[in-house]
């Protein structure tokens, strides 16, 4: 069975993204980071197996076209990931992720790419307590940029979105 490990899943967010959202909260991270938003998202082995179709489901109840992959860290389930977010395109979903990894690592890694070509709106980097933010528009520490995906595949260079202030 596809599936992913979910924290869970949230409707009508209006703080993980422009508009109105539904946010997939994966479950499992590595980093650890010190501060985290969400620590209880760590546990590999925490949260919920859904099948992909399971969370379709959830998420095409909601009157939004928006969703957001937060955690725990999407792409440490990128494969599976990939696989919901292509289907969510054909439906024309707006695709925004979180993630603790870079940019650079994730274009270096095939499977994390796969998910990456799918992504509207990427917010990279790990939370740094020490550089905390909560002025800057959906991320939480200065070092994290708000990615432009299609821009920065396309010219091959990380482009800013409007929304990185």
């Amino acid at each position: 069975m596809l599936g992913l490990r979910i924290a869970g899943i949230v409707q009508d967010s209006i703080v993980d993204g422009p508009g109105l959202r539904t946010t997939v909260f994966l479950q499992g991270c590595g980093r650890n980071c010190k501060g985290c938003h969400n620590p209880q998202t760590h546990d590999y082995s925490g949260g919920s197996l859904l099948s992909l179709l399971e969370i379709l489901q959830k998420i095409t109840t909601s009157v939004s076209k928006n969703v957001t992959f937060s955690g725990g860290e999407p792409f440490d389930q990128a494969k599976n990931l990939t696989n919901l977010a292509i289907v969510l395109k054909v439906y024309d979903f707006h695709i925004m992720a979180y993630t603790g990894y870079t940019w650079e690592e994730i274009i270096a890694d095939e499977e994390k790419l796969a998910l990456l070509q799918y992504v509207d709106i990427l917010v990279d980097g790990p939370f740094i307590e020490g550089q905390k933010t909560t002025v800057a528009c959906y991320k939480g520490s200065r070092n994290q940029r708000v990615i432009d995906v299609p821009e920065s595949l396309a010219n091959g260079v990380v482009v800013l979105s409007p929304y990185d202030r």
